[in-house]
């Protein structure tokens, strides 16, 4: 599956983080950002439906596939307020590049009310 995806985990309750709203954009070449799409997280923590492999642009240049800059931006203020607790950072934003449309794309988010933490997974 061509796609990408997010897994957010709270470390400091050592379980999943499930209801974080996920907004995931694509960078435009005027240095705007495009919504390409939007969700929260289910129960284990997941989100698989950002972003369809039919979707996932590389991009082109001069006839050339050249990388695309993605970002993924958690609410993690509206995930904290829901547990009853105050977040530090009230949105988590990751920015990453799609070099092959081919490949999977899965970034995971290690959280908790005073850091962070991601990765490219698998």
């Amino acid at each position: 599956m061509k796609s990408i995806t997010t897994h957010v985990l709270d470390t400091s309750l050592g379980r999943p983080a499930a209801n974080v709203p996920v907004t995931l954009e694509l960078k435009e070449a005027n240095g705007s950002w495009r919504k390409v799409g939007s969700g929260a997280t289910n129960q284990d923590g997941r989100s698989a439906d950002l972003l369809s492999a039919d979707k996932l642009a590389a991009g082109k240049s001069e006839g050339q596939l050249s990388p695309r800059t993605y970002r993924l931006t958690f609410d993690t203020a509206a995930y904290f307020k829901s547990h009853n607790a105050e977040a530090f950072y009230p949105q988590v934003a990751v920015v990453f590049v799609v070099t092959d449309t081919a490949e999977h794309y899965h970034i995971p988010l290690l959280l908790s009310r005073y850091g962070y933490s991601t990765y490219r997974g698998s």
